[in-house]
């Protein structure tokens, strides 16, 4: 079963906007990977969390702030498609 990808956002903060365009990146990009992106307004002031299943992924108080799309996209994909390339948006192979 495909994999639902959840973030939780503060709806005090004002995100909503910017987790519904996590949202419909994360939906463009990995269109056969995910069963969905749900959008789940917090209870906790300041909240940002990014879950795959039961895993964080990405927390915005641990990261001491909010990562670029691409970014968002790398640790998604390290999680649901290890092997897929994000071609322009992919981190550099240093050898």
């Amino acid at each position: 079963m495909k994999p639902t990808v959840t973030i939780e956002y503060c709806p005090k903060c004002n995100w909503l906007l910017r987790a519904a365009y996590m949202a419909q990146e994360l939906l463009t990009t990995f269109t056969d990977e995910l069963q969905g992106v749900l959008l789940k307004p917090s209870e906790v002031s300041g909240r940002y969390t990014i879950c795959i299943g039961e895993q964080k992924v990405f927390d915005r108080k641990e990261a001491g702030g909010f990562l670029e799309i691409k970014e968002v996209k790398q640790l998604v994909r390290d999680v649901v498609a290890p092997g897929k390339s994000l071609g322009h948006a992919d981190r550099k192979v240093h050898d």
